[in-house]
């Protein structure tokens, strides 16, 4: 009866899933037909003239992501080391419990934290490059630092102490400190939860709205002439979820093409978050396994 219940329960979670792409896929077929593969490629977005390029978007959010696991991935994995390796049991729950908390903060709480503080603090400590102001993408970057952690940490520990300890007790007994143990078995037998981590973390940044909304400026068209450039960084932009959250999404809705543009950004988020979500959970199995 359990067995039955939990493939019936999967079997509708998998149409839901299903349902959703197939109706931002249907809906969005009317902007596919006009721009094509442009609508991915396109760098312009005016939706009074029609014309609909989601690059810059897509721009946004990968940046916004990967400068949170740029800034995230080093304390979590520092973290999750120290609580694995070297803090007795209770310390390790205690602390694992605190970090864990911040993942209950809400998106809100975060987004009216990065107004007050972390904008003027980016502002500030990059006065010298004369930014238009502290919304930038860097801004939400480092704002979705804060909320992956958790992620990051939770994810990275479980790894680490699921790597046996008979394994640690040889090396030691072969003569390697702990330091030397870590590096060598700890670290190497656990890479694949790791990774996992980084990109559980990663779908979850990409999928992050009201905290991004907030701080990164929502300025249309904002892509550089070079893709590894990191001016940007200082200027605002907009993101796939940014876009989506705003008032823009109320407008395009008496508008067909507007509306199915608004439904292919759905789509593209979805099929990123979803593709990235997939490829960690396998990592995560594989490091289970």
């Amino acid at each position: 009866m359990t067995r039955a219940l939990s493939w019936l329960f999967s079997l509708i979670a998998l149409v839901a899933i299903a349902g959703v792409v197939g109706l931002f896929a249907w809906q969005s077929v009317p902007v596919w037909r006009q721009e094509g593969w442009g609508y991915l490629t396109g760098v312009k977005w005016f939706f009074r003239q029609h014309q609909f390029g989601a690059l810059p978007m897509i721009y946004g959010s990968v940046v916004v992501a990967a400068v949170a696991l740029l800034l995230a991935a080093p304390i979590g994995f520092g973290a999750a080391i120290f609580t694995a390796e070297y803090l007795p049991r209770r310390l390790r729950l205690a602390l694992k419990i605190l970090i864990e908390l911040l993942a209950g903060v809400p998106s809100v709480v975060y987004g009216l934290l990065g107004i007050l503080l972390l904008r003027d603090w980016v502002y500030d400590a990059f006065a010298r490059f004369d930014p238009l102001s502290g919304d930038t993408l860097l801004t939400a970057g480092a704002l979705l630092a804060v909320m992956v952690l958790p992620t990051i940490f939770t994810l990275s520990d479980d790894a680490l102490r699921s790597v046996s300890s008979a394994q640690r007790q040889t090396a030691r007994s072969l003569g390697l400190t702990r330091a030397e143990t870590i590096f060598s078995v700890s670290l190497p037998q656990a890479k694949a939860g790791l990774s996992a981590a980084l990109l559980l973390a990663f779908g979850r940044a990409l999928g992050e709205t009201i905290a991004v909304f907030l701080v990164v400026g929502r300025q249309d068209n904002n892509l550089p002439a070079s893709l590894f450039s990191l001016r940007p960084l200082l200027d605002p932009g907009q993101t796939l979820t940014s876009k989506l959250g705003g008032s823009e999404t109320n407008i395009a809705y008496g508008d067909p093409k507007h509306w199915a543009a608004m439904a292919g950004l759905g789509l593209i988020l979805l099929v990123m978050t979803g593709v990235v979500t997939l490829l960690g959970t396998g990592f995560g199995r594989k490091s289970d396994a």
